[in-house]
């Protein structure tokens, strides 16, 4: 595979939040919203666009989450049928674009340390079909696509969608090892809530 891989990160923020009682991608975490600190965590060497799937409110997140101009945004109107139809606008984004590979990134995991996502990178460019990082046996996130997996990707189950393609080619898979961060989503208040606390007492520590 080219060293040059053209690289295309996909953020998945169109889901309603409804045990969150809003958008996710307006959560703020140290000043920042959800979906900007996503964008910037995703704008890393070698990844040559970023596109924000929006749905639920789209016009709210959109003007709400401070989003930095160079991010294309697609609104899929199909979100509530599920979180692969978003996949897919963006990956359509990124076809168009001309990426050779997408990286797929949840707006409700904001803490993927840069190393992570450069190691997911790493792999795509050293011919793996998929790559996800890893953490005590657990993928996490941000999931690398090449483009030898995207039909296999518009042809999964609604009901199944990304995991489902996992489950099918695990020949495909290389796992990247990662940091537990890869793998700290928010669902709930109370994650929120862990989530912040986390980070305060990460910048105790970094203060001694």
């Amino acid at each position: 595979m080219p060293t040059a891989l053209r690289i295309h990160a996909i953020i998945l923020a169109a889901g309603r939040g409804a045990r969150m009682g809003g958008p996710k991608a307006l959560l703020a975490l140290e000043g920042e919203t959800f979906l900007a600190r996503v964008a910037r965590l995703l704008r890393r060497p070698g990844v040559g666009g970023v596109t924000a799937v929006l749905g639920h409110e789209a016009d709210r997140v959109r003007s709400g989450s401070a989003l930095p101009p160079d991010v294309s945004i697609v609104v899929n109107p199909r979100y509530s049928e599920g979180m692969l139809t978003s996949i897919l606008a963006g990956l359509d984004d990124a076809n168009a674009a001309g990426a050779d590979a997408v990286l797929v990134h949840p707006v409700d995991h904001p803490l993927v340390d840069p190393a992570t996502v450069d190691a997911v990178i790493a792999a795509l460019r050293h011919g793996a079909t998929i790559a996800v990082p890893s953490h005590g046996g657990h993928r996490g996130h941000p999931a690398g696509f090449a483009r030898g997996a995207w039909t296999a990707l518009r042809e999964a189950a609604p009901d199944e969608g990304a995991r489902g393609v996992l489950a099918r080619h695990p020949e495909w898979i290389e796992h990247v090892p990662a940091g537990e961060e890869c793998l700290l989503g928010v669902n709930t208040a109370e994650d929120y809530e862990r989530l912040k606390e986390r980070q305060k007492q990460l910048k105790i520590d970094r203060l001694g």
